[in-house]
């Protein structure tokens, strides 16, 4: 194990060149940090310890949970997970906590995704290969999110990727389907975009809310 700091934390990580199996067990410990994503991105150890923020991060993630949570409860699709779960996949040499996760129930019947129980009680990971992750872009996650988990993620078998940036006066708003050359772009028709794994259209909008702050919805069709 080594010691680094990041913004004035010091923080016990597995030293460089520690393994997959190593990181998963690190990330269950006492030893990690707490409400801090963590990431084992092939090799290398990923922690963003800056402050999240409200409007372009948390309401987006709040808005993704209440919807996508309650289509999945309703069409008894499957379990919709907001960001705290561990994810791990061998094949990908990735584990990690997306924003969001969804996994089909055929899924889990199929053994494609499994729940592993931890050291003390209860299942806090997930292990395989899920129907569809989210990841909402801040400053200090854009390489990550845009271009490694890109690439780790369709390595992983996850069949849909969705990916926003609300940052500034950005809304951006993706669906990346997994083919047989990579992700590929869901066209966007009215600026909506038909998930496979969802039965659904998606369009994200933002208005000013009654305190003037940025509201986000996502509207489904």
């Amino acid at each position: 194990m080594s010691t680094i700091c990041l913004d004035t934390e010091t923080l016990t990580l597995p030293a460089s060149g520690c393994d997959l199996e190593t990181f998963r067990r690190w990330a269950q410990s006492d030893e990690s940090p707490d409400h801090a994503p963590v990431f084992f991105l092939a090799g290398e150890v990923w922690i963003d310890m800056s402050k999240e923020q409200f409007f372009s991060h948390n309401r987006i993630k709040t808005e993704f949970t209440r919807v996508l949570g309650n289509i999945a409860k309703k069409k008894r699709l499957g379990s919709y997970c907001s960001d705290g779960m561990l994810l791990s996949n061998e094949a990908a040499d990735l584990s990690g906590n997306p924003d969001g996760i969804f996994v089909a129930n055929s899924s889990f019947r199929s053994g494609k995704v499994q729940l592993i129980e931890g050291a003390e009680s209860g299942f806090v990971e997930m292990e395989g290969s899920p129907d569809m992750v989210l990841e909402v872009v801040s400053d200090s996650s854009e390489g990550k999110d845009t271009e490694i988990l890109h690439e780790l993620y369709c390595k992983a078998g996850i069949r849909e990727y969705w990916l926003v940036d609300a940052r500034g006066d950005r809304l951006e708003f993706d669906i990346f389907r997994r083919t047989s050359r990579g992700y590929s772009a869901t066209p966007k028709i009215g600026g909506s975009m038909k998930s496979v794994v969802f039965g659904h259209s998606f369009r994200l909008t933002r208005r000013t809310d009654e305190l003037g702050h940025p509201e986000f919805t996502l509207k489904v069709r």
